[in-house]
């Protein structure tokens, strides 16, 4: 079974993400081995940019501390967008031959380093909230499985 990581800094506080995150948490059991790593958010004391930008080094620290030799992908706009084929056919190929870990970064986004760490991947030249970003991955990571398995769901 594909072993897969999802790296995200914060944790879901509405109950509608709670809940729609924990279904396809379920449903992502019938084709993945899949970890969910919660990292706390830093908050903000005087929202300078020289704060933000200490917030994103000191929130990429504790990513970079959950990497564990996995095939690394950042979440980020300005990532290779991708069809749901395709990112389907990335996962299968990749997950071939190593761990893959996926990384959502807090509400400032993620640090350089690890950007840098593997392929950058966006769902969109949109900005998402962070939070609801880890139920769209969930969805596409669950759409990805029922491709590579043949199963009818994705249209």
């Amino acid at each position: 079974m594909r072993k897969i990581t999802l790296i995200c800094v914060g944790n879901l506080k509405e109950k509608y993400l709670k809940d729609a995150f924990a279904e396809y948490q379920k449903r992502l059991s019938k084709f993945f081995d899949f970890n969910l790593i919660e990292l706390p958010e830093t908050k903000l004391n005087k929202n300078t940019s020289a704060e933000i930008e200490s917030v994103i080094e000191k929130e990429g620290e504790k990513i970079l501390e959950k990497i564990k030799g996995q095939k690394v992908f950042a979440l980020a706009v300005e990532g290779e967008e991708l069809s749901s084929e395709s990112f389907a056919e990335m996962i299968k190929k990749e997950s071939d031959f190593s761990e893959l870990c996926f990384v959502i970064g807090g509400s400032y986004g993620l640090s350089e380093k690890v950007k840098n760490l593997g392929k950058k991947i966006s769902f969109s030249k949109m900005t998402f909230p962070h939070q609801l970003m880890r139920v769209i991955f969930a969805e596409q990571l669950y759409r990805a499985g029922t491709i590579i398995n043949n199963i009818e769901y994705h249209k």
